[in-house]
């Protein structure tokens, strides 16, 4: 009897304290959907600010994404304060959760970090064609934490913002124009003063190569079976590969209308009876 007696009190103290709490809970629910609505609302005056202002859309990308993640922090401490949560508890826990939190995710604060250096010092931007970590790509979108790479093969690479901002990488974007170099192999009984003016006269030829600088072509090196040439020329960004696959294919045509050779791999093999 004893027993059911108590069972009873747990469960009136249970009610009554849902019925003290459910006030603070039904608040705590409607700022959480409003603060959701309020968050999105937010966002999308930024989009139409920045696009108003014409900003660097790196800024745009990153300080969107920073403070979407912001306003639903402000959000969750809103909520956990509303459902009764002490304030100076609330700072002991929140300190408390921070320190297993940043132990934990050291990576994540390093991407952080990385992204406000690359913001700050812009060694990249998006659009830039950049290689880093092993991949080529133009950037698509620079976030709090992450870089995406648009490939060659049209796939998105993720890349950590704290490896980009700390380890080696190339913008071919940065400056305007890019030189290229192309190696041509002929034979050693081909002209070489030849070769090397047919190859000047393509790049006069193509309207994407620079006149200036001057093309130049050099023989640099003697291999087993050939002579090798350098070929370098200067073109803008924007044309950059139509020229470079122009000259690669246009030298082929040239020089076997010359009869100028492109030595090949060869094996003799003798027979012995």
């Amino acid at each position: 009897m004893e027993e059911l007696t108590n069972y009873k009190q747990h469960i009136d103290n249970a009610i009554s304290w849902l019925w003290d709490a459910l006030p603070n809970l039904i608040m705590a629910i409607i700022i959480f959907f409003v603060g959701l609505w309020v968050i999105r609302f937010i966002n999308k005056m930024v989009s139409k600010f920045f696009e108003r202002k014409d900003y660097d859309e790196t800024l745009e990308t990153f300080l969107q994404s920073f403070i979407k993640t912001a306003l639903k922090v402000i959000l969750l401490i809103l909520v956990v304060t509303q459902l009764g949560v002490k304030s100076s508890s609330l700072v002991a826990l929140v300190g408390a959760a921070g320190l297993a939190i940043g132990l934990a995710l050291q990576g994540s604060l390093s991407n952080f970090a990385g992204g406000v250096l690359i913001l700050l010092f812009k060694p990249f931007k998006v659009g830039d064609f950049i290689s880093a970590q092993g991949i080529d790509g133009t950037v698509k979108e620079i976030s709090i934490f992450y870089t995406k790479l648009t490939t060659f093969g049209n796939q998105i690479a993720v890349l950590p913002n704290g490896k980009l901002s700390n380890e080696n990488l190339v913008n071919y974007n940065a400056l305007d124009t890019r030189r290229d170099n192309i190696k041509f192999g002929i034979g050693y009984g081909s002209n070489i003063k030849k070769a090397k003016d047919i190859l000047l006269q393509i790049c006069a030829d193509n309207e994407n190569i620079l006149k200036e600088p001057v093309p130049e072509v050099y023989v640099d090196g003697l291999g087993d079976s050939s002579v090798n040439l350098t070929l370098r020329f200067w073109a803008h960004n924007s044309v950059f590969w139509p020229a470079h696959f122009y000259v690669i294919e246009e030298a082929k045509q040239r020089f076997d209308n010359a009869e100028i050779e492109i030595p090949f791999p060869q094996r003799d093999v003798h027979m012995k009876n």
